[in-house]
C-alpha cells in the first residue's frame, strides 16, 4: 500500500473520529439545554380532566389528554401537587410525599402517565412541596408524640404563659393567610410554626434528618421518570434562628394581615439558598449516574428581583435552580400600566440577570387572576405573543392558551378555597383563588367535557358553551390557533438564539426585535391600551416593504402573510403583531 493510500485512509479515520465527537457533544449539549426555551405548561390536575366520573381531575385523564399537548406542540408540562393529601390546601398540604392521592389515581397510574408521555415526547416536571408538611403527615403525629428521631423534625417553641393562664406565641411571627404564624398543640403542650394554614407545619431543615427525608423523595421520584422539580414557596424554607421578631413594615395598621410586618427574619434567609444548591448537586449527580436529559429545579417565591438573582447563583459562581420564576408579568404590570412599564420590567430581570443564565417568564398560575380577566379579553393573544417572542422560558397556566376568564360568581356554599372560607361569606370573594382553578373547557358537552359527573369540586364556568378548545379548534381563526402558531414560530433560531432589542413607541405601545445573523429578524408590537394606535415602522426598519406578518390576533384587521407597504401599520386597542423582516435578496 502506498503512502498517499495510507495518509488519505489516516485522515478519514481522523475526520470520522472529528465528526462522530462533534454529534456526540451536540448530543450531549442538547440533553444538557432542553429546558432553556422550554414552553413549561402547569397542569392544576383537579381540574384538568375527570377520567371516573366523581367531578375530580385526576392521573388517568390526564394521561388521556397527552395527545393534546403533543399536537399543540408542547413538549413539558408540569404537574401541581399529586401527592396524599388531607386537601386542607388542594395538595399543599403532603400526608405522603412518595404516594399519589386517592382521587387522583396510584402510582400505577402516574407509571402509565410517564411511559405515556414519553412515548409523546413530553417531559413531566413533578411540583415538590419542601417548607412543610401536612400536621397529618406520621412525621408530625411521630413529632407530636416526642417520638425518637421526630423530635425536632417541624419548629417547636414553648413561648410564654402570662398571669391569666393566656398562651402567647414566641414572637410577632404572621401567617402568610393572616394571624400569628405559631399554632398551639394541646398534646404536645408547645406552639409550632406554620407560615401558610393550621395545617400545614413547618418543616425544620437546620435538623439534618429532614434534609436526608427529602433528598429521598426526590430520589424516589426521580426514579420514576421524572424531568425534575418545580420547588414551592422556597423563600420560606428557613427562618432566623434566634426567632427574633420581625420590625413594622408600615404599610398597614392591622397586625393580624401579612404586610403588617418587614419579614426579614423568615423569608429569603441565607439557608435558603444553600439547600437549593445541595439539590442542585442531587440532580446533577443523578443525572451523571443514570444518564438522559438534565433534571432541572425551577422555583417559586415572591421576592426583590435583587434576592431571586441569588437563586441562579451566589456570589462565588455556586449554581442554585436552573431559574427562579419570573413573577413580574404578575405582580408588577396589570391592565393600567404603560407600554414603558412593561420594558422597564423585562429590561430590569435581563440586566439583574447574572450572565450565562436564561430568562423566564411566568404569566399566570393558580394563584392568581386570569390573563383574560387580569388585562381583558381582548388582551389575550398579544399578551401569548408576549411571552413566547421574549428570550427564553414561557410558563403557560393550563386554558390561557383558550383565554379562559375567572368564574367570579362561585357562590359561598361552592366556595372551597381555605383561606377564603376562613374570610366568611361577606370577604370570600376578595381572596378566593377558586375563580381561576375552574374546570378546563375542552368542549360544549357537559361540564366543559371535563367530567360527567353530577357535581364537580368547582363549578364550570358557563361560558364554556362558546369559549371551549373544540370550538377554538374548529374556527378559522382562535385564541388556540394563534397560541399554536407562536408555539411553532418559537422553533426558529432568531428566537431561541437572538438577540433583543426593546423600544417604547408611545404610553400606549411597544416593540421589540430579535436579530440573529444569518436569520430573519422578528419584531413584535404591542398596544396595551383600548385606542387605535398609527405606529411609525421607520422607527424600527428603513425598508418597510420587507416586512411580512407572522401572526395576528383573533379580532385582527391584518392578516398572516400580508407583506407592508406602507411606513405605518395600524394597531387595534389591545392587539399584538409579530412581523418578519424579509432579507434582501
Amino acid at each position: 500500500m502506498g503512502v498517499t493510500k495510507v495518509l488519505v485512509i489516516l485522515l478519514s479515520v481522523g475526520l470520522a473520529e472529528i465528526l462522530a465527537h462533534n454529534h456526540q457533544t451536540k448530543d450531549q449539549d442538547a440533553r444538557n439545554n432542553w429546558w432553556q426555551h422550554e414552553v413549561f405548561y402547569q397542569i392544576y390536575p383537579r381540574s384538568f380532566q375527570d377520567s371516573n366520573g366523581d367531578g375530580i381531575g385526576d392521573l388517568p385523564g390526564i394521561t388521556s389528554r397527552l395527545q393534546y399537548f403533543k399536537d399543540t406542540g408542547i413538549t413539558a408540562v408540569w404537574l401541581s401537587p399529586i401527592y396524599e393529601s388531607p386537601m386542607v390546601d388542594f395538595g399543599y398540604d403532603i400526608s405522603n410525599y412518595t404516594n399519589i392521592q386517592p382521587e387522583y389515581g396510584t402510582l400505577e397510574d402516574f407509571d402509565a402517565l410517564i411511559a405515556k408521555a414519553n412515548e409523546l415526547g413530553i417531559k413531566v416536571i413533578l411540583d415538590f412541596v419542601p417548607n412543610h408538611s401536612s400536621n397529618q403527615h406520621p412525621w408530625f403525629l411521630k413529632s407530636v408524640a416526642r417520638e425518637p428521631g421526630y423530635e425536632d423534625f417541624y419548629v417547636w417553641q414553648n413561648g410564654t404563659q402570662l398571669e391569666n393562664g393566656t398562651r402567647v406565641p414566641p414572637n410577632n411571627w404572621l401567617s402568610v393567610f393572616s394571624g400569628s404564624a405559631w399554632e398551639w398543640n394541646d398534646e404536645r403542650q408547645q406552639f409550632y410554626l406554620r407560615q401558610f394554614t393550621f395545617g400545614q407545619p413547618d418543616l425544620n431543615y437546620r435538623n439534618p434528618a429532614v434534609i436526608q427525608a427529602m433528598d429521598d423523595v426526590m430520589l424516589f421520584w426521580l426514579n420514576k421518570g421524572i424531568a425534575g422539580f418545580r420547588i414551592d414557596a422556597v423563600i420560606y424554607i428557613y427562618e432566623d434562628a434566634l426567632l427574633r421578631d420581625e420590625p413594622l413594615s408600615g404599610s398597614t395598621d392591622d397586625p393580624n394581615v401579612e404586610s403588617y410586618l418587614n419579614h426579614i427574619y423568615t423569608r429569603n434567609q441565607p439557608e435558603d439558598y444553600l439547600l437549593l444548591q445541595h439539590w442542585r448537586q442531587l440532580l446533577d449527580n443523578y443525572t451523571a449516574s443514570q444518564g438522559g436529559p438534565r433534571r432541572i429545579m425551577m422555583t417559586e417565591g415572591y421576592a426583590t428581583v435583587a434576592q431571586l438573582m441569588k437563586y441562579y447563583e451566589d456570589a462565588n459562581g455556586v449554581q442554585g435552580p436552573e431559574f427562579p420564576f419570573n413573577f413580574d408579568f404578575i405582580t408588577e404590570v396589570n391592565e393600567n400600566s404603560t407600554a414603558a412599564d412593561f420594558v422597564f420590567y423585562i429590561q430590569r430581570w435581563l440586566i439583574y440577570m447574572p450572565h450565562g443564565h436564561v430568562a423566564n417568564w411566568v404569566m399566570g398560575n393558580h394563584d392568581n387572576p386570569r390573563v383574560a380577566s387580569r388585562f381583558g379579553v381582548k388582551s389575550v393573544d398579544g399578551m401569548n405573543m408576549l411571552l413566547m417572542t421574549l428570550p427564553g422560558i414561557a410558563i403557560t397556566y393550563n386554558g390561557e392558551e383558550l383565554g379562559m376568564t375567572d368564574y367570579r360568581d362561585i357562590s359561598w356554599e361552592d366556595t372551597v378555597d381555605q383561606p377564603a372560607c376562613e374570610a366568611g361569606r361577606d370577604n370570600y370573594k376578595a381572596i378566593s383563588r377558586d375563580p381561576e382553578r375552574t374546570p378546563m373547557q375542552w368542549s360544549d358537552e357537559q361540564n366543559a367535557g371535563f367530567s360527567t359527573s353530577n357535581h364537580t369540586w368547582l363549578p364550570v364556568n358557563p361560558n364554556y358553551r362558546d369559549l371551549n378548545l373544540r370550538n377554538q379548534q374548529q374556527a378559522r381563526q382562535s385564541h388556540y390557533k394563534v397560541y399554536q402558531s407562536l408555539l411553532k414560530l418559537r422553533q426558529l433560531p432568531v428566537l431561541k438564539n437572538g438577540s433583543f432589542v426593546p423600544e417604547v413607541v408611545n404610553s400606549r405601545v411597544f416593540a421589540f426585535k430579535r436579530e440573529l445573523k444569518g436569520e430573519h429578524s422578528l419584531l413584535t408590537l404591542l398596544n396595551v391600551k383600548n385606542r387605535t394606535e398609527l405606529v411609525d415602522l421607520t422607527d424600527f426598519i428603513d425598508q418597510p416593504n420587507r416586512l411580512s406578518v407572522l401572526v395576528v390576533g383573533v379580532e385582527s384587521q391584518h392578516r398572516v402573510g400580508d407583506r407592508l407597504k406602507a411606513e405605518s401599520i395600524a394597531l387595534a386597542p389591545f392587539e399584538g403583531l409579530v412581523i418578519q423582516l424579509n432579507k434582501r435578496k
